[in-house]
């Protein structure tokens, strides 16, 4: 900021340039009081110092008086070096400083105004009215060295500081401002160090859009309302600082879309309503540090983070805004703090948004966002929880966009299968766990068929032979063979096929029948155990049409959880 403050700083500017103090004789018993006090240098108190609640005539001072000090005075009237400073007065007319310069300070502190102070334009040092009652206040494009301080002031109109330019703070701590029908505090373009608004009471908003802040904004304890627009509009505000919501209750939107944050957004115990609407806008922001919303932090109202990126979040359960009002679509961050970091709770954080509110079927940015953040963190299963639920909410929406039913329900199989299987590509271990399970089944079917002696040898020159032959009849049983016209069972009473043909010499260079090795033999086909090559189920026996069949599932079972097992470990089965 530069301003003017060379030589001539003691000249007047304007009309009053040719004022005299004798054109403001007589002076009142008030007026009195300030010029013998003018060298002093001390805080001036009319009567005792408390803004006087009625016209009292030893407290009334004219505005033009006032303006005739403040822009010089003349010789052997001029203020004190740190410029005009009254406690206590009321001050009638209006006190129009527009386009003037003010080279010391203008304190008018507890003071009663009856009109608007004008200081549009104006080039000044620093200005306090601190505890004033007044109508509003009219600062466009004012220019200062110092700050404005307007702390405990009483403010029945609008506070304009539309493209001001201030060294200082603006501090309006403890301040009530009330513009009707406009903004109560509208600076659009401010310049300043440091905002504060501690503890204050606005009924009709701040504006703040496009301002530019070297330090903080400090609504801390504040009280903020607007009938109708934004309580408080600050898109594309740039704070250098943080901004600080801590405690404070608005009713409106809070706008803070494409906003550069260089610190914390602090919105602890803070209360945001404005239902059905948005609550708190965020939207494209960017905050480097913190976004804090716990300690009974309240949004009543849409919380949207469309596109914001934020260092940190610091938040809890009980501060989220309700299902659907929650937007997160292309939002970024970096990690969770004091907050919940378990899949279970941010999942349920991430269903509070409902893409299909604003015409859309699902968001899967959020969830890729959230196992990142996750994986970061070293929460590696909690990310692949996240990843797995986005699978799965992503081809529902897939599924509900296609046009055919049949579509809709081929891939509802296909969908079910990878996400019983392969969790939908997250897990590939998944289908040994399958594997496992349809190993240990086929060892139960076929070793239940072998006990019931349904099972025979896979191969046709034992089945020809007499020996396999005679064991399937009893003892006292014959039968005519080619080679034995009259041949006699060898089977003992009870005793199965498959068991008296074991116990054949004949038998005894056959492999033996291992249930293990036969499931895994079928369930795998990379493998071969031998199993296969020399058993099989004999569905002519008890059980054995069964095994026989259960053969054949288990077979094309191996085959496909094979080729799952592959496409899950490559990434083919992935949505990204």
């Amino acid at each position: 900021m530069r301003m003017d403050w060379g030589a001539g700083s003691e000249r007047s500017q304007g009309p009053t340039a040719t004022a005299r103090l004798e054109e403001f004789r007589p002076l009142l018993p008030a007026e009195e009081e300030v010029v013998a006090q003018l060298l002093s240098g001390n805080f001036d108190r009319l009567g005792d110092g408390t803004r006087p609640e009625s016209a009292d005539p030893a407290r009334i001072v004219r505005a033009r008086f006032l303006r005739f000090l403040m822009l010089g005075g003349e010789e052997g009237c001029r203020p004190h070096e740190k410029g005009v400073r009254i406690t206590g007065a009321w001050i009638s007319e209006g006190l129009d400083l527009e386009a003037c310069r003010v080279y010391r300070d203008i304190g008018l502190t507890d003071c009663h105004f009856e009109a608007t102070p004008v200081l549009r334009s104006a080039i000044i040092n620093r200005l306090i009215l601190d505890g004033s009652l007044m109508p509003g206040l009219q600062a466009e494009r004012m220019e200062a060295r110092g700050g404005v301080y307007l702390r405990g002031a009483e403010i029945n109109g609008a506070v304009n500081f539309v493209e001001a330019r201030l060294g200082g703070n603006l501090e309006c701590d403890g301040a009530s401002i009330s513009g009707p029908g406009d903004y109560a505090l509208f600076a659009p373009s401010l310049e300043v160090r440091n905002v504060l608004m501690r503890g204050c009471h606005l009924r009709g908003g701040i504006n703040l859009a496009s301002a530019e802040l070297a330090a903080d904004l400090d609504c801390a304890g504040a009280v903020i309302t607007r009938a109708e627009g934004p309580a408080i509009e600050a898109s594309e505000i740039w704070v250098r600082g943080g901004i600080v919501l801590r405690g404070a209750r608005t009713d409106g939107e809070v706008r803070f879309t494409a906003a550069q944050i260089g610190g914390d957004l602090d919105c602890s115990g803070a209360s945001f309503d404005h239902p059905g609407e948005a609550a708190l806008e965020l939207s494209r922001s960017a905050i480097k540090g913190a976004l804090f919303l716990r300690r009974g932090a309240r949004i009543d109202g849409v919380l949207a983070l469309t596109g914001a990126s934020i260092g940190t979040i610091h938040d809890e359960a009980a501060s989220w805004p309700g299902t659907g009002d929650l937007l997160l679509n292309r939002c970024r961050y970096g990690a969770f703090i004091d907050g919940p970091v378990d899949a279970a709770s941010r999942l349920a954080w991430l269903a509070r948004q409902t893409p299909e509110r604003y015409g859309e079927d699902f968001w899967p940015q959020p969830y890729e966002q959230l196992a990142t953040v996750f994986g970061e963190m070293g929460h590696d299963e909690d990310a692949r929880a996240v990843l797995i639920v986005k699978e799965r909410l992503q081809r529902r929406a897939r599924r509900a966009r296609a046009d055919s039913r049949l579509w809709r329900w081929l891939l509802a199989g296909a969908d079910g299968i990878l996400g019983v299987t392969l969790a939908y590509g997250r897990q590939p271990l998944l289908a040994f766990v399958w594997l496992l399970m349809f190993w240990i089944l086929g060892v139960a079917v076929f070793g239940h068929a072998e006990r019931q002696g349904a099972v025979m040898p896979n191969s046709a020159v034992v089945l020809r032979a007499p020996e396999w032959t005679l064991c399937g009849l009893e003892g006292a049983e014959e039968r005519a063979l080619l080679a034995f016209p009259e041949a006699t069972g060898l089977a003992a009473t009870g005793q199965t096929q498959l068991d008296c043909f074991r116990q054949r010499w004949e038998a005894s260079s056959y492999p033996p029948f291992n249930a293990w090795m036969y499931s895994l033999d079928t369930l795998l086909p990379v493998l071969e155990m031998g199993q296969k090559e020399f058993w099989r189920p004999n569905p002519a026996k008890p059980g054995g049409e069964f095994a026989m069949n259960y053969f054949y599932f288990q077979s094309l079972i191996g085959w496909a959880l094979s080729l799952l097992a592959v496409a899950g470990f490559s990434g083919w089965v992935k949505s990204s």
